[in-house]
């Protein structure tokens, strides 16, 4: 399984509006220049945040996206479900019953062992990812790079858009 590049844009981005000034919001354009991305693709990551209600969007002069919500309230599940959607990353077809021994009035959704043993690993990366909050991912970021906070708030000061 892959996830597309929109979800590492979209929790840096959640990251990044973590440590702007608190009731500022940041357009989608400014987002996207911290790292040279295309504004228009992030701002559909940035838009699909918000139908998720991780982010809220204003329009206006003073608009933009803020955080919905606290970083400990915000999980990477979130995110990633925001961003791929929910749907399962393994999707059993039941080809056994075009197999030899078929049955088409078996759930072989149910009673694959291989749909059984991916489904126990999805559920194990899903739980992990569920278990880990932006506000975790936040704490050691500044603890192993301290300046970063303060380095993203003078970067985006600093932006001429």
């Amino acid at each position: 399984m892959r996830m597309s590049e929109g979800v590492e844009w979209a929790l840096h981005s959640c990251l990044n509006l973590s440590w702007i000034e608190t009731g500022e919001a940041m357009t989608a354009a400014k987002l996207a220049a911290f790292y040279g991305l295309p504004t228009a693709y992030l701002n559909k990551q940035l838009q699909s945040l918000a139908k998720a209600g991780i982010l809220t969007s204003t329009s206006g002069p003073k608009g933009g996206f803020r955080l919905s919500r606290t970083l400990d309230r915000i999980t990477l599940m979130d995110v990633v479900t925001a961003i791929e959607g929910a749907e399962e990353a393994f999707r059993c077809e039941q080809i056994l019953r075009e197999g030899p021994g078929g049955s088409p009035h078996v759930d072989y959704r149910e009673s694959c062992v291989i749909a059984q043993a991916m489904r126990r690993a999805e559920l194990a990366w899903r739980h992990e990812l569920a278990s880990q909050t932006l506000a975790d991912i936040r704490k050691t970021v500044e603890g192993r790079f301290p300046l970063t906070p303060d380095n993203t708030r003078s970067w985006f000061a600093n932006l001429r858009t």
